[in-house]
């Protein structure tokens, strides 16, 4: 008989921020944005466990305080990926699910999509989710980084300029990468010891780094478009969300 494999959702929580320090902590409906986003994780049902990858002791104790399970990284990752691969190297799981920590909007059915394709096909190392944009405003916006993928569903570029151009009046689909990955646990170690590369550097996009060295990106597409929170307006605005639909559901 095969054995299952161990899938675990890890959310890394950097305290400090330049445009929204102490985010994680930050309260939505009385709550902090951190649990938000591990409960509705906790709703994935082919997720083992669920941990937060974090550099600050408070994030640790706020987790700690509603249940839920923290693990102190040390401060100087680059990114939050590699976050993430500390805290993989000290668990045992064959998947790893990077789970942002600024989406408590974040739809549970979005994280099984994103596993299946690992479960279904070895040759599968990575893979991210993205959806369809649906408006000009994210289309031009540089916060928005746009995907394009081959008849594989494999990602062939990631940018944060408009693509792709419309030169001719064929009809075409734009669309726009959530931040949401997962990786073999081999395949994570393994992109964490690449070098940062010219295209990523440029671009501020990490997942570059695994395109430039020739590795797939298995896209995976998703009906669900949850905001992130990026800044204190994103906040308030999130937070209507989250009351309006409350709200509904009495």
């Amino acid at each position: 008989m095969k054995r299952k494999q161990r899938i675990v959702g890890i959310i890394p929580a950097r305290y400090q921020s330049t445009r929204f320090e102490g985010k994680p902590l930050a309260m939505i409906l009385g709550k902090p944005m951190i649990q938000h986003v591990y409960k509705q994780s906790l709703k994935c049902k082919l997720l083992d466990e669920v941990i937060v990858a974090t550099d600050d002791d408070r994030i640790v104790k706020c987790v700690n305080g509603f249940g839920g399970l923290a693990m102190l990284t040390k401060t100087d990752h680059p990114t939050g990926t590699d976050r993430v691969a500390e805290v993989a190297k000290k668990i045992k799981a064959d998947i790893i699910v990077n789970i942002q920590g600024d989406e408590p909007l974040i739809v549970p059915e979005m994280i099984n999509s994103l596993i299946k394709p690992l479960l279904a096909d070895p040759s599968v190392y990575v893979t991210n989710s993205i959806t369809h944009i649906k408006n000009l405003g994210d289309y031009l916006d540089s916060t928005v980084v746009k995907v394009a993928i081959d008849c594989n569903k494999d990602i062939m570029y990631l940018t944060r300029s408009p693509i792709p151009y419309p030169k001719t009046r064929q009809r075409y689909t734009v669309l726009k990468e959530i931040g949401l990955y997962s990786f073999r646990r081999n395949f994570l170690f393994k992109y964490v010891k690449m070098k940062q590369t010219p295209q990523e550097l440029i671009e501020g996009i990490e997942l570059l780094r695994i395109l430039e060295n020739g590795y797939k990106v298995r896209s995976v597409m998703t009906n669900a478009n949850p905001m992130s929170v990026d800044t204190l307006s994103d906040l308030i605005e999130v937070e209507k969300i989250m009351l309006k639909s409350s709200k509904n559901r009495k």
